[in-house]
């Protein structure tokens, strides 16, 4: 069954700050339940999704009853997306505590980072794990 669905969620992530924006979707699609609560993802989903046969699906269960389904990345560190999700609605529900950071402390950063190389690539020393 195909359908024309109200909204679907995007996620911007700006820095380490997300921001939700609701855009109408181009198509809902449906499956069912097995008696094992199995189902089928819909082709049309599949393909949105780039998912290919053993792929991992990860499930947001947002607090007002939606889900968004993405497609799972296994370079992605859980904690963090549960982070950003806390960081997101605190920020959205809290927008007045969002302060600048004032010139003198951004300074202070960049002299205290000087010179420090960083290779987001690598991998952590087993003592640091």
């Amino acid at each position: 069954m195909t359908r024309q669905c109200k909204c679907i969620t995007i996620f911007a992530f700006i820095g380490v700050f997300a921001r939700e924006f609701a855009m109408p979707a181009a198509l809902e699609l449906e499956s069912t339940l097995t008696d094992r609560y199995q189902t089928t993802v819909p082709d049309g989903v599949r393909r949105a999704l780039k998912l290919g046969k053993r792929d991992r699906i990860r499930y947001l269960v947002q607090s007002n009853g939606c889900v968004v389904l993405q497609r799972a990345e296994d370079t992605e560190d859980p904690l963090l997306g549960a982070f950003l999700d806390f960081l997101g609605r605190d920020i959205a529900t809290h927008p007045q505590h969002v302060q600048t950071i004032d010139a003198g402390l951004a300074k202070r950063m960049r002299a205290l980072t000087k010179g420090v190389k960083v290779d987001l690539g690598a991998a952590l020393d087993p003592a640091d794990e």
